[in-house]
């Protein structure tokens, strides 16, 4: 890399957003997931020692982390690191990478980890097209993905890996958060920005857990202000324009479709009005079937209270022609 090419690194990277600028790039960097890298934990002794032999399954939310402590393993291991978007890459630039892997592993002696980014996007013979590299050890896998490896992933690749399950961050948002504004040089460190509390509960609150997401409102906040103050005083008006409220996460086929409509009928079941009236809430938000709740609960009221209250199926058949009325008559 010549000195222009230094340069323009330099000036990309100074412009990317601050949730890109702010990605840890040490362990002791990295805030949350203590499960996983908490001090003394397996992948963490691994990652520090460079003895990342077995391949990796990140699995979790948007926001959580999981190419971020691929980034980290990146800047660690003495390994050469090569990633590969599941979204844009085909079974072509698999077989290049895999190409110059085993050169460089012939000449060199050098490992190669890979990372998969989104790998559920990848088709099963996308996937399969992996699995004999994976088990001669040619590459160490890193997949992510945000949904579950275990419906979404080839079993003999899940087989042939160890899955790590990522949490949304909770109170480590705001952890995130203060070292965006402490941090001189890829944050605002360098610049007087007072964040008030109720602001900063409120990106919290909202962001969900998605790190990502918190940061981006804040530089927004920060970066709408007007040039001329000399203060940047980011109050819960500026935060609740800065950040909208997060879509919910619900799938129609999905996990969440599925551990929705479960959590739902359990609620029922265990006569709990309000985390019935939740669950229910949350699938007609998201755009649920009405006749897929109604379907499930014909069968709760046949099933599960039975001979107890005979009356429960004459309601729920009650309130199904009632939806099919209001739905048919709509104009």
């Amino acid at each position: 890399m010549d000195l222009f090419e230094h340069s323009r690194r330099e000036q990309i990277h100074s412009q990317a957003p601050l949730a890109a600028r702010m990605r840890p790039r040490t362990l002791d960097q990295f805030v949350g997931q203590e499960h996983i890298v908490g001090e003394g934990r397996l992948l963490r002794r691994a990652i520090a020692a460079d003895r990342l032999f077995s391949s990796l399954i990140f699995w979790g939310p948007p926001g959580s982390g999981k190419t971020t402590l691929a980034t980290i393993v990146a800047n660690t291991t003495a390994s050469h690191f090569e990633t590969i978007s599941a979204v844009l890459a085909g079974v072509a630039d698999l077989r290049r990478v895999i190409k110059e892997s085993k050169d460089r592993r012939g000449m060199y002696g050098q490992r190669t980890i890979l990372l998969v980014d989104e790998i559920h996007r990848w088709n099963r013979a996308q996937q399969d097209a992996l699995l004999p590299h994976v088990e001669d050890g040619t590459i160490v896998l890193i997949g992510a993905t945000t949904e579950n490896p275990y419906f979404e992933v080839i079993g003999p690749l899940v087989s042939r890996s160890r899955v790590f399950q990522f949490k949304p961050l909770t109170d480590d948002v705001a952890a995130i958060l203060q070292n965006g504004l402490a941090d001189p040089e890829r944050g605002y460190g360098a610049r007087d920005v007072q964040l008030d509390e109720e602001a900063l509960a409120h990106l919290v609150r909202v962001a969900g857990g998605d790190a990502r997401a918190a940061l981006n409102a804040l530089e927004l906040a920060v970066e709408s202000a007007s040039p001329d103050d000399d203060i940047i005083h980011v109050t819960l008006e500026v935060a609740e324009d800065s950040i909208q409220q997060r879509a919910l996460r619900y799938d129609k086929k999905g996990d969440e479709h599925y551990d929705t409509i479960s959590a739902f009928i359990k609620s029922v079941r265990g006569s709990d009005p309000d985390a019935a009236l939740y669950w229910l809430a949350k699938m007609v938000a998201a755009g649920e079937d009405p006749r897929f709740i109604l379907r499930r609960l014909y069968i709760l009221a046949a099933e599960d209270i039975g001979l107890a209250d005979p009356n429960g199926v004459v309601v729920v058949n009650g309130c199904a022609q009632a939806q099919c009325r209001i739905t048919c008559y709509a104009t």
